[in-house]
C-alpha cells in the first residue's frame, strides 16, 4: 500500500471548518495561532464564526485552507506518530493546495506559507477589475473539446482557455467574461451536459493573471525554500519535482497555468500510488479521484473521526 497525500483548493471553505479540530487538539491550536501571527488577523474566528462573504474572500480563504490542511497534518503527527515520509511516497495539492502539500513536505514554515497565500490571494484578486474576467465549468466535454470552445471564443485577442482539468468530463474555463460566455454557448453546441458560469471573484489560471504571476515571483524570491522531504506532483506538469529552486519556478507558473488535476490522479497508480488520503477541508478531491480512477482508494482526513479512522488504516 502506497499513500499519495493531496490538499485542496478554494471551493472547499466553509463557515465552521477546522473548529472540532481547535477543540480536541492542541496541536491544531497552535496551527491557528501560528497562521494568525504570521498574518496578523484573526483568521481561526473568520473560520470559525465567518461571515462566510468575508471567509469566502480570496485572500482569506487561501490561508485558511492551508491553515486547516496543515492543522489534520500536525493532529497526525502528534496523535498517531505520522511522519511523512514514512507514510506517503507523494503529495499534491489543487491550486492553493500545492501551497499545503508544500508545508506538509517542509518545503515552507507555516507562517511563510500564510503569508505567500495572503500576497497571492490579493495579487490574483486585483490582476482583474472586478466583473471584466470569468469562469465557467464545462461538464460532459473532454478537455480537448473544452480546449477547442475556449479557443474559437477567444478569436480575435480576446482571453479565454482551459484553466483546471479536473477530471474526466468536468473542465473549468478562463478568461475575460465575453469570451468565457461565447465558450459556454459553443461548448454547449459541441454536446457539453452543462456549461454554467462559476461565482468566483476573478479568473483565475489564464494569462489575465500575469500581474499575479510577477507578484508571486517576487514574494517567492525572497521565501527561504528547502527540497520537499517527499516529491510533489506539480499542477501545471503532472509530474513529480524535488528540487527548491524548480518548485519556485513552477509555482509562478501555476498562477497563469492550467491546473492538470486529472492527469496528476492518472500518472500516481504507475508510481505506485494505491492509496490517496486528502487532508483538510472538505472532500472535492476525494470525489474526483473516484472519477479519474476507480482503481485508487480515496479517503477525506478533515475531523477528529476521520483522523482516528485513517490512523487505525495508516497501522
Amino acid at each position: 500500500m502506497s499513500w499519495a497525500l493531496t490538499f485542496p483548493g478554494q471551493g472547499s471553505q466553509a463557515v465552521g471548518m477546522g473548529v472540532a479540530l481547535k477543540d480536541n487538539f492542541a496541536a491544531a491550536r497552535a496551527v491557528f495561532e501560528e497562521v494568525d501571527d504570521a498574518l496578523s488577523q484573526n483568521l481561526s474566528g473568520l473560520m470559525a464564526d465567518g461571515p462566510e462573504d468575508e471567509l469566502t474572500l480570496t485572500e482569506n480563504a487561501q490561508p485558511a485552507l492551508m491553515a486547516v490542511s496543515m492543522a489534520v497534518t500536525r493532529v497526525l503527527e502528534s496523535e498517531g506518530g505520522f511522519a511523512l515520509t514514512d507514510k506517503a511516497a507523494y503529495v499534491a495539492g489543487h491550486s492553493l493546495g500545492e501551497y499545503s502539500a508544500l508545508a506538509a513536505a517542509g518545503t515552507f514554515s507555516i507562517s511563510d506559507t500564510a503569508r505567500l497565500l495572503k500576497i497571492r490571494g490579493q495579487a490574483m484578486q486585483a490582476a482583474v477589475p472586478v466583473g471584466e474576467g470569468a469562469m465557467a465549468a464545462l461538464l460532459g466535454l473532454s478537455l480537448e473539446q473544452a480546449q477547442a470552445a475556449a479557443d474559437a471564443a477567444a478569436a480575435g485577442g480576446a482571453v479565454c482557455s482551459a484553466a483546471n482539468d479536473n477530471a474526466d468530463g468536468q473542465v473549468v474555463i478562463s478568461g475575460t467574461k465575453a469570451a468565457v460566455e461565447k465558450a459556454c454557448e459553443l461548448a454547449k453546441e459541441a454536446g457539453a451536459k452543462r456549461a454554467m458560469l462559476l461565482q468566483v471573484s476573478a479568473p483565475f489560471h489564464c494569462a489575465l493573471m500575469q500581474p499575479a504571476a510577477d507578484r508571486m515571483a517576487d514574494a517567492l524570491g525572497e521565501v527561504s525554500m528547502n527540497n520537499p522531504s517527499v516529491p510533489l506532483i506539480a499542477n501545471v506538469t503532472a509530474a513529480p519535482v524535488t528540487e527548491a529552486e524548480e518548485i519556485r519556478r513552477l509555482l509562478v507558473e501555476q498562477v497563469t497555468g492550467m491546473v492538470r488535476w486529472r492527469e496528476s490522479v492518472l500518472g500516481m497508480a504507475p508510481l505506485g500510488v494505491t492509496n490517496l488520503a486528502e487532508l483538510g477541508a472538505g472532500k472535492v478531491l476525494t470525489g474526483m479521484v473516484r472519477r479519474i480512477n476507480k482503481e485508487l482508494s480515496a479517503v477525506a482526513v478533515n475531523g477528529p473521526d476521520d483522523i482516528a479512522g485513517f490512523l487505525e488504516q495508516l497501522g
